[in-house]
């Protein structure tokens, strides 16, 4: 079983990706489950959510504690949280920054990609309030192989309500531009 642990802050949409992630490898034939964890639930508040990804079904019922992949929407939170806690010892980071992977210097494999900058070049959000969530999914198809690019794509245009267009864009976009350690 694959376990995949978000880290956003509200508003940036941790949420929906785990939903569309699952949505995607859903589409491949796989078993899934995506869920929230909420805190304080404000825009701007820290907000985890999860995803599992396994060929046989899914019977566990709590929150992801030690999962495979960890992606986080908002670089801050690297400072106010330890967010690779629990991360499997090959484990994987993704890091939405425009930071070469090595600036961070996690004893984990570390990849990153600037989605801020490609939700903003998309109009998605505000530049203050980038939404970064089809962009992370992008760059997580790509580092992870756990999903395809193409079951990405069609889970947001099926569960994004608006600007589809440029959320496939900006998936794509990070597809190609994502670096890893």
């Amino acid at each position: 079983m694959i376990e995949i642990r978000f880290h956003g802050r509200g508003g940036q949409g941790a949420v929906v990706a785990s939903n569309i992630l699952a949505d995607a490898a859903f589409r491949e034939g796989k078993y899934v489950q995506a869920f929230p964890y909420f805190g304080v639930e404000r825009r701007g508040a820290p907000v985890t959510s999860f995803a599992r990804i396994d060929k046989n079904p899914i019977k566990i019922k709590s929150q992801v504690y030690h999962p495979n992949f960890i992606i986080v929407l908002d670089p801050t939170l690297m400072n106010i949280a330890d967010i690779t806690s629990g991360l499997n010892k090959n484990g994987i980071v993704l890091i939405n920054s425009d930071k070469d992977p090595n600036y961070y210097n996690l004893s984990f494999k570390t990849a990153t990609i600037d989605a801020t900058s490609i939700a903003i070049e998309n109009k998605l959000g505000s530049k203050m309030a980038p939404i970064v969530n089809t962009s992370m999914l992008g760059a997580f198809a790509k580092i992870s192989g756990e999903v395809t690019l193409e079951s990405i794509i069609l889970a947001i245009n099926e569960s994004v309500p608006l600007k589809k267009e440029e959320n496939v864009k900006a998936a794509k976009e990070a597809y190609e531009k994502a670096m890893i350690l």
